[in-house]
């Protein structure tokens, strides 16, 4: 099948939830495929499928993680994605890659660096607590250099400002400052955002 087919074919499918579990072995083989966009595609795809279906997810999560040393920045990116998603499903799941996660943190793209927040973000929903004495790293990436990782930057603090305040009670006056400050408007917003979501002030 050439590239554009499959392409479509992966398309098709991830509109097509009921024969997610039954296509993962399948997906997953597709990592091994000689284009870029498809082993994005099928990381991405993974990813949702791990989402729903974690454990059934779980023979190809250390597949999925060896692209986290991809020279391609794209790559990099849907496997942080797809770790975050299976990882909200299940941490347990992806718990042996989870602290190989956080040096993306100062990844040299800015995509790269957006994809772990994202990612951590998703794992936060159910899983708060491993976060515990890690916001300095989140901390940082509040005055990230490139806008949309700024913008997203504050999101992980509402997330977990809603489910564990305590974790972002002491970056509360630097979120505030941020928010009068920075030259983004979304950054702004999205500080306020989570500085309204612990309900500490």
């Amino acid at each position: 099948m050439i590239e554009s087919e499959l392409y479509k074919e992966l398309g098709e499918l991830t509109k097509n939830k009921d024969r997610w579990e039954e296509s993962i072995l399948y997906i997953s083989s597709l990592l091994s495929h000689d284009s870029v966009r498809i082993q994005a595609k099928a990381l991405w795809l993974l990813g949702e499928m791990g989402l729903v279906f974690p454990r059934s997810v779980q023979d190809a999560v250390p597949a999925i993680a060896s692209f986290l040393d991809s020279s391609e920045p794209l790559l990099r990116e849907r496997a942080i994605n797809a770790l975050g998603r299976i990882g909200r499903g299940s941490c347990q799941v992806i718990e042996p890659y989870w602290t190989g996660l956080l040096r993306f943190a100062s990844d040299e793209e800015p995509k790269v660096r957006l994809a772990f927040i994202w990612a951590s973000e998703n794992i936060a929903v159910n899983t708060p607590d491993i976060f515990e004495d890690l916001m300095p790293v989140f901390a940082k990436l509040l005055y990230d250099a490139d806008d949309k990782v700024r913008m997203e930057a504050p999101e992980i603090f509402r997330v977990l400002g809603k489910r564990r305040p305590e974790f972002v009670r002491h970056y509360l006056e630097r979120l505030q400052s941020i928010a009068e400050t920075d030259s983004n408007r979304v950054v702004r917003i999205h500080c306020l955002g989570a500085i309204k979501a612990t309900g500490l002030k």
